[in-house]
């Protein structure tokens, strides 16, 4: 059942046929119970008119023989307040429903006095004079026989007040099989109807429902040729219907690309990476094997230089693979204004200028202190003589900026000496200028803090790195 029902088309042809199912039989219930009471009251007006018809008579003294009790071969009735049957039908053989199972007149008890009409009149409820039809009637259903037909009928009892044979009560029916007869044609009907409506009604929802997911099952088909040739290049194709199925083709899209360009940025990451890895490597190597075979020769400096070279930058490629890999800061409270101070301690020809007390923000310590040692390192590698470093608030933000009096970065690569492995200086020395990954690594930091990391021109004619990180909003400076 799962498998049968596994797919949207299924579920969605069974829920509208479910629903069309039930709209339906509530709308044809409601139309049969509709179509019998106003058949029924039909009826029921009907057996009134010739109840009163024959009461009329009686009214105006027409004896019982000459009483019209056989038009349309419906049954009549006419009982004395003694409830003795004093007339009825000639061919009624058999009747219920009335209250008098007697089909054949018989003679009066009692001449019917006046506490008899009395007690009549209070039975119906009203009071009537000699000569006047009630209007007040009862209505009851039963059967009869006549002439050897039974039939369903509905009876209606109207009283009548005669001058000398009191008060009388005319019972007359109206045939049911109308009514029977409309009702079960309407049942049968829509017993063949509904089956057939709802056979359509899931026949169509089924070929919408299929038209209207043909465009998703091009996007299945893409996606998992994409997933078997492994070609990120790709792209779903986006229907031109400006639905929801177009703008799930356009996310994926979206998703792609995104996909592709990280599959490559961690590509090129991975082959910048062994590229870097292999100089220090090879070196530490070369120093090595020759120190085996001359001890004399073993340039001890140098292999310690490399070795030192080689763990940076195996840390540096540590914290951009779990910066990649999306991992969340601390949160910690971090006075930036301290951690500034002491990135610059030791450091010949840098100057700190910190705000006047502590300036808090949230993140790791150790990262917020990688992003200064990167920062100060970078300046130093420019600085002619020196450095300035200072920590201010500005609005809701804290600002750390570190400029030099180098030759400053072009505006052309101003964002562009943010990419990993990049050194604007092809003729630097791998060991003078690193690996390219330190301002990297800053703005990664800044980035994943919440903050920015920009290069401006600095006063002095050099580089102006502005670290802006959002101030710490629930530790006071004097909580720090």
């Amino acid at each position: 059942m799962s498998r049968l029902f596994g797919s949207v088309r299924a579920r969605a042809t069974l829920a509208a046929t479910l629903v069309v199912a039930v709209a339906l039989v509530a709308a044809g219930t409601a139309v049969l119970l509709s179509l019998r009471s106003n058949l029924l009251g039909e009826a029921g007006t009907q057996a009134e008119r010739s109840a009163r018809e024959v009461a009329t008579e009686l009214a105006v003294g027409t004896p019982y023989a000459d009483l019209s009790l056989d038009v349309d071969d419906r049954p009549v009735q006419v009982v004395d307040d003694d409830g003795v049957l004093v007339a009825a039908s000639e061919d009624l053989e058999r009747i219920s429903g009335t209250g008098v199972d007697v089909v054949k007149p018989q003679p009066a008890a009692s001449p019917g006095g006046e506490d008899a009409d009395d007690d009549a009149d209070d039975d119906f409820g009203e009071s009537l004079e000699p000569g006047e039809i009630g209007g007040r009637i009862t209505v009851s259903d039963g059967s009869a026989t006549i002439d050897g037909d039974t039939e369903d009928y509905r009876f209606a009892a109207v009283p009548v007040k005669t001058d000398d044979r009191g008060t009388l009560t005319v019972y007359a029916g109206a045939p049911l099989s109308a009514e029977h007869g409309a009702v079960n044609t309407a049942l049968t009907v829509m017993l063949i109807g509904f089956p057939l409506l709802l056979a359509v009604v899931a026949w169509v929802t089924w070929l919408v429902t299929r038209r209207a997911l043909r465009p998703v099952e091009g996007i299945r088909r893409e996606m998992a040729a994409i997933t078997a040739s492994e070609d990120l290049a790709r792209r779903v194709p986006v229907p031109a219907t400006h639905d929801e199925v177009a703008r799930l083709a356009s996310t994926t899209n979206e998703t792609l690309a995104a996909l592709e360009a990280s599959v490559e940025r961690q590509r090129g990451f991975v082959a910048d990476a062994s590229h870097e890895l292999r100089s220090p490597i090879a070196s530490l190597r070369t120093q090595l094997e020759v120190a085996a075979a001359h001890p004399e020769l073993l340039d001890l400096d140098g292999a310690v230089a490399d070795t030192v070279r080689l763990q940076r930058l195996a840390a540096d490629l540590l914290l951009l693979a779990r910066l990649d890999a999306g991992e969340r800061p601390a949160e910690a409270r971090v006075d930036l204004a301290a951690l500034a101070r002491e990135a610059a301690e030791g450091r010949t020809g840098v100057s700190v200028r910190g705000a006047e007390g502590p300036v808090g923000v949230a993140g790791s310590r150790g990262q917020l202190g990688r992003v200064l040692a990167n920062l100060l390192d970078n300046a130093q590698r420019h600085a002619r003589s020196v450095v300035e470093v200072s920590v201010r608030r500005d609005g809701d933000a804290v600002v750390a900026a570190v400029a030099d009096d180098g030759d400053g970065v072009p505006a052309a690569d101003r964002e562009r000496i943010f990419e990993r492995f990049v050194r604007l200086d092809a003729a630097r020395s791998r060991d003078d200028g690193g690996a390219g990954l330190g301002l990297a690594i800053a703005r990664d930091v800044a980035v994943r803090h919440g903050g920015t990391l920009t290069v401006h021109d600095a006063p002095a004619g050099g580089a102006l790195f502005e670290l802006r990180l959002p101030a710490d909003r629930v530790r006071t400076a004097r909580d720090m």
